[in-house]
C-alpha cells in the first residue's frame, strides 16, 4: 500500500508509469489504465472486469469455501 502512495505523489508531479502486475491492490489505483492480455490480442479493461480482481472477490467471500477446494487431496 505505501507502493500506491509514492505512485500517486509521483503522478501528481507530473510521472507516469508502466507497471505489470496481478495486484488487485494496484489495479486498483484510481487512474490506472488497465490493458489485459488475451486471446484475442491487448485490450483496455475496467478494474472489475480483471481477472485478478474477479478471483481476489471470490476468494474473500467464500474463503473456507476455496481453501477447502484448493486443499482436498
Amino acid at each position: 500500500m505505501t507502493a500506491i502512495s509514492a505512485i500517486h505523489q509521483l503522478v501528481e508531479e507530473g510521472s507516469q508509469f508502466i507497471i505489470a502486475t496481478h495486484s488487485p491492490i494496484l489495479l486498483a489505483y484510481p487512474r490506472a489504465k488497465i490493458y489485459q492480455f488475451g486471446d484475442s490480442g491487448i485490450y483496455e479493461t475496467t478494474y472489475e472486469d480483471t481477472e485478478h480482481y474477479e478471483i481476489t472477490r471470490d476468494f474473500l467471500n467464500r474463503h473456507k469455501q476455496m481453501m477447502k477446494i484448493l486443499i482436498e487431496e
